[in-house]
C-alpha cells in the first residue's frame, strides 16, 4: 500500500478537509467528522481509518493491521505495513471509511457536500 497514494485519494473525496492535528497528525474529515488519520511526515508509515464492525476483528487478524490506539471503540483501524494490503483493497476500505462517515451527517449537510461518491 502506497500511504502517500492513500493521502492523496482522500483529499479526492467530495466535501474532505485536511488538517493537522495533535501536532503531527494530517487528519482527514468530511462534515467536521474523521475518516481517515495519518502522520505528516512524508512518506507516510501507517493510516488509520473506520472500518464496519464486522470487519474490525477480520481486518484486525491480519499481520500489519492493528486496533487503532484511542479509536479502537469506535471500530476504527490502523494500517501499520505497508504490505499489509494491496492499494486497491486498500482503496476500497479508505472509500468505505469515507462513506461510513459520509453517510452519519445530516442529509442537508450531505447535499451541501455535493452527495457523496
Amino acid at each position: 500500500m502506497d500511504f502517500e497514494a492513500a493521502k492523496a485519494l482522500c483529499r479526492s473525496f467530495a466535501g474532505s478537509t485536511e488538517d493537522v492535528k495533535w501536532g503531527a497528525n494530517a487528519v482527514f474529515s468530511v462534515g467536521g467528522k474523521m475518516f481517515a488519520v495519518t502522520g505528516c511526515e512524508v512518506p507516510a508509515t501507517a493510516i488509520s481509518i473506520k472500518v464496519e464492525d464486522q470487519r474490525f476483528l477480520e481486518l484486525t487478524d491480519r499481520p500489519g493491521i492493528v486496533p487503532a490506539p484511542y479509536l479502537a471503540r469506535a471500530k476504527w483501524v490502523r494500517i501499520e505495513g505497508a504490505d499489509a494490503l494491496d492499494d486497491a483493497e486498500a482503496a476500497a476500505l479508505i472509500r468505505r471509511s469515507y462513506e461510513l462517515v459520509f453517510a452519519k451527517l445530516t442529509k442537508k449537510l450531505q447535499r451541501e457536500l455535493g452527495g457523496g461518491q
